[in-house]
């Protein structure tokens, strides 16, 4: 929102410049975005002139030749364009060497043989209206030669202040004013809307109002005034809309859009004589009913809008903008005034559908109050009076009437300090609350002196344009700690007799997993929650596929987001296109993150949520894993045992029983992929992206892998046990059997450790051969293992007899032969 200081500064006026102010306003919660100065910089050289002579350029048609006063010795010739100069009128002129407000600097120029000792200017060239047709004709009774500066708002600076939501009050400039009076303490004026020079009975100008859609339209108020003179706007009153931001028409609509920019309120005119039937009627639109509106487009409407209609048919969009039929003309004499409250939820969707947002809409949609409507109507009043010589007709139609009666809410002091760790006595809790418009009565209690009681309670009437917004003694505390300073509380710890706060073992859990990876190398990233529809076709999902499953969201950011995601390894391939996009070929990368996936109807049963979440921990890495050596040895490429050896340092660390098992995934590579099982439970992958799923991020060689971290938190103990170091040295033996070529080596492996014993203290492959020596279909996988016993020396005696029975299970089990 647009706030120019010279309206400001009519309603409260702190000694503070423009950028301390700002600076001030940000700490209290009322942020400013940015301060600008809008007009003119420098007022020196700009005077008003009085223009005694206009005659014709001798060589040029279009031009005048003007002799003007502007309090010399001697009067000043100007050359001057525009057509309607003439003798006798009072301008404003800039002198040579003063500076326009779009940085031209002025100088005397020679125009068609003739030196033009200045400029007469118009609106534009002074950024104070926008009209362009000719120069800016200024009141007759000014002095030639006084500064322009004191006859005219030449310039103001501008603050932009970013309103929150919740803050409707603000979205007036005299609500910023009332704000800048409590955080400054300086006067602030009485509201302009005071005296309401209207009245408050019976009909108005013969108009008549029904409102039929009576949840959608809280208050509807119409006054009718008489004798008005269509014209141009003041000069102060087009200055001060240019500088926050709109664009003066004509006086009558530059009142309401003026009346909005201090109240908040926005205000419709209608020309009465032109409202059929002289009779409003606030309904729903009928379906595909069509509305041609003040920016000169047709817009169809549907049930869920809001128009007001005569009896012709829809005269304006409810909220948005009004239509072309009734609007004020320069040959209007009667108005009708409407200030009316509408639904700001309706109000927002309908300027959503209907692709159409204006100052009023943007006001509505946050929720204004039935009271600002009367202060709306009641300050437009009395300027459609002083400006536009305007007569009040007698009566003021209003359906709905104002809101609730006012909320009382009781303000402890002790819990002020409890919350704020800072005692703020009820002085100076009364003091802030005051200024900002409440209702404040201490709750009986005094000392014998009769002084009120610091620390006693206060009872807090909230005024009507904070309603929505404060509605619980929290939020009153909120509202005296910005006032009274939040950099000024001091640094605590909520009280919390007795409590500790520490982590959760699944919290310690999915750390000390990422820590594990964090200590191997990889880089956490952060991917969007958000995806796209066309993801689970780029992984090449099947339609049955789990994963297909997606949250859709019903307000996307965009279509490229409007999916929650079901898997982690969308977004680090989104990642990992990105850097190696820009030269970063080696990755390691793993993310932590929630993914969601809808439930298959036979699951909702026993579901809390439609909406299955899970934990996951996904990694990637694509490129030689560990970085290449100044001495030209590089790290061989990362591949399905890298991302095999990530997971189960994971799974190893937290001390969870794992195994893999070979199983197709669409998006991992045919052969290079395998299930990771916790308990016979499927947790997650392990594998190489399928060359296809690569090829569609522009990626080579890509392993990876997934963890469900919900279902290994479960599975990791809750106390880490630790098991003695032997002090007796270890008997090692190397073994080799060759096995059929589909037995995985997951399979010899877990023979072997049951049949070992309890002296085996590990078992690892060193090696896989394939070829003639063994036979076609064959493998013979090397295996090292380590006896070791904790309270003797072992012998190879001791070992021979597990030895014979490996040799037997493997032979029973899997058909195993030792390799000679």
């Amino acid at each position: 929102m647009l706030v120019p200081m010279t309206l400001l500064r009519r309603f409260c006026d702190p000694p503070l410049s423009t950028d301390e102010l700002a600076a001030r306003m940000t700490m209290t919660g009322t942020k400013d975005e940015r301060v600008f100065h809008h007009g003119v910089a420098d007022p020196a050289g700009f005077v008003v002139g009085a223009v005694l002579d206009a005659r014709p350029h001798p060589d040029a048609d279009r031009l005048r030749v003007c002799t003007v006063d502007v309090g010399l010795a001697e009067p000043a010739t100007i050359v001057c364009g525009a057509p309607n100069v003439a003798a006798g009128q009072t301008v404003a002129v800039s002198r040579p060497g003063a500076v326009l407000p779009d940085g031209r600097r002025l100088k005397a120029a020679k125009l068609r043989g003739i030196v033009s000792e200045g400029m007469i200017l118009s609106e534009v060239e002074l950024a104070v209206g926008t009209d362009q047709g000719g120069i800016m004709v200024l009141d007759p009774g000014l002095t030639p030669g006084t500064p322009l500066a004191e006859a005219i708002e030449l310039s103001s600076d501008v603050i932009e202040f970013e309103i929150t939501p919740n803050r409707v009050d603000c979205l007036g400039v005299y609500g910023i004013a009332r704000e800048v009076h409590a955080s400054t303490g300086a006067p602030l004026a009485p509201p302009p809307w005071a005296d309401d020079l209207g009245t408050d009975v019976g009909d108005t100008g013969g108009a008549q109002v029904v409102v039929e859609a009576t949840d959608l339209c809280g208050r509807f108020m119409v006054r009718a005034f008489d004798a008005i003179t269509i014209g141009p706007s003041p000069a102060w009153l087009k200055a001060r809309l240019v500088a926050a931001g709109m664009r003066p028409i004509s006086n009558v609509v530059d009142i309401t859009n003026y009346v909005m920019l201090v109240t908040g309120q926005p205000l419709h005119a209608f020309d009465l004589d032109r409202v059929a039937g002289h009779r409003l009627v606030v309904r729903r639109a009928a379906d595909g009913e069509t509305i041609d509106t003040l920016d000169g487009a047709t817009r169809t409407l549907d049930p869920e809008m809001v128009v007001i209609c005569d009896a012709d048919g829809p005269t304006s969009i409810a909220g948005i903008m009004g239509g072309a039929r009734s609007e004020v003309e320069p040959q209007t004499t009667r108005v009708l005034l409407e200030a009316a409250t509408w639904s700001g939820a309706n109000i927002q969707r309908s300027s959503v559908r209907l692709g159409l947002r204006s100052e009023a809409s943007g006001r509505f949609e946050k929720g204004l109050e039935p009271e600002t409507a009367e202060d709306g109507l009641a300050y437009a009043t009395r300027l459609l009076v002083d400006v536009c010589g305007a007569e009040v007709l007698p009566g003021t139609l209003d359906v709905g009437g104002p809101g609730p009666d006012p909320a009382v809410i009781r303000l402890h002091p002790e819990r002020v300090a409890g919350l704020l760790g800072k005692a703020i006595g009820s002085a100076r809790c009364t003091e802030i609350l005051t200024a900002l418009g409440f209702g404040v009565t201490q709750v009986p209690g005094v000392l014998e002196s009769g002084v009120l009681d610091d620390a006693g309670d206060l009872d807090v009437t909230v005024p009507a344009f904070r309603r929505s917004d404060v509605t619980r003694e929290v939020d009153l505390i909120e509202e005296v700690a910005r006032i009274d300073g939040v950099d000024r509380l001091p640094a605590t710890l909520p009280p919390r007799n007795g409590a500790a706060g520490r982590l959760t073992h699944a919290q310690r859990a999915r750390r000390r997993a990422q820590d594990v990876l964090v200590g191997r190398g990889l880089h956490e990233v952060v991917g969007w929650s958000f995806t796209d529809s066309g993801l689970a076709d780029r992984l090449r999902l099947p339609d049955y596929h789990p994963m297909r499953r997606a949250v859709r969201i019903e307000n996307p950011l965009s279509e490229a987001q409007s999916l929650m995601r079901t898997n982690l390894l969308g977004s680090l391939l989104d990642i990992a296109r990105h850097n190696v996009a820009r030269g970063a070929t080696d990755l390691a990368l793993f993310e932590s993150g929630t993914v969601y996936r809808v439930h298959k109807a036979d699951e909702l049963a026993d579901a809390p949520s439609p909406v299955f979440e899970a934990h996951m921990l996904g990694g990637l890495l694509t490129g030689a894993y560990g970085g290449r050596s100044w001495r030209g040895v590089a790290a061989p490429p990362a591949d399905f045992f890298t991302a095999k050896a990530l997971a189960a340092a994971v799974l190893d660390t937290l001390g969870v029983d794992w195994s893999v098992a070979a199983a197709p995934w669409p998006f991992l590579h045919p052969g290079r992929t395998a299930n990771v099982l916790v308990g016979g439970r499927r947790i997650g992958f392990v594998g190489e992206v399928h060359p296809l799923v690569a090829a569609e991020w522009g990626l080579g060689r890509i392993a990876a892998f997934s963890l469900n971290v919900d279902v290994i938190a479960a599975a990791t103990p809750a106390v880490v046990a630790y098991t003695d170091l032997s002090d007796f040295p270890a008997v090692l033996h190397d073994l080799s059997v060759v096995v059929g070529d589909d037995v995985p080596a997951e399979r010899v492996l877990a023979v072997v450790r049951a049949n070992a014993g309890p002296e085996l203290a590990g078992v690892d492959v060193l090696d896989v051969y394939r070829g003639d020596q063994i036979g076609a279909g064959r493998v013979s996988l090397t295996l090292h293992l380590e006896f070791r016993a904790t309270d003797r020396t072992l012998t190879d005696a001791d070992v021979a007899d597990r030895r014979r029975a490996i040799t037997a299970a493997l032979a029973a089990e899997l058909g195993g032969e030792l390799r000679a």
